[in-house]
């Protein structure tokens, strides 16, 4: 019997009231890729469970457990708190009561701004660019994270 060793991934999170960005890295935590929107529940408590109950599955479905998720935290330019870093801190607590692994915030200025941007040069449509902004900036959050731990892995 062959036994293999688990295979782990991180997930990152753009976070909004609406909807949650997410995204995946590869199994060498070099890549991020986009993977899909989730609607936000009225409950945070729900939020939390929707999340992990589809990424569980999905770890399930593709044989990888979670290693970590990293969760963009929109600080002002000043690099103060503002009302939606509030709003993130408040979803990372009920993340960590029910998560079993860590729990990473990690500064995300721009994300969003920066998705967009490279949205708007590609062809695709106004309701389209609309759909996948969130994971698209969930997956640069990740990115800059990965690409962090590579240089210096305590940062």
């Amino acid at each position: 019997m062959i036994v293999r060793p688990n295979k782990t991934r991180i997930v990152g999170i753009d976070f909004g009231l609406a909807r949650l960005g997410v995204a995946l890295s590869d199994e060498s935590k070099t890549i991020a890729s986009p993977l899909k929107t989730i609607k936000t529940e009225r409950r945070t408590e729900d939020t939390v469970e929707k999340l992990l109950d589809e990424l569980v599955k999905h770890g399930q479905e593709n044989h990888y457990t979670i290693e970590a998720i990293v969760i963009g935290l929109p600080l002002m330019m000043s690099g103060k708190k503002g009302h939606l870093a509030d709003e993130v801190t408040h979803f990372v607590e009920f993340l960590k009561k029910q998560a079993s692994f860590p729990i990473i915030t990690w500064d995300e200025r721009l994300t969003t701004v920066q998705a967009e941007r490279s949205l708007l040069e590609s062809s695709l449509s106004r309701k389209r660019r609309s759909t996948v902004v969130d994971t698209v900036a969930a997956a640069l959050i990740l990115q800059s994270y990965l690409d962090c731990q590579k240089l210096k892995p305590n940062c």
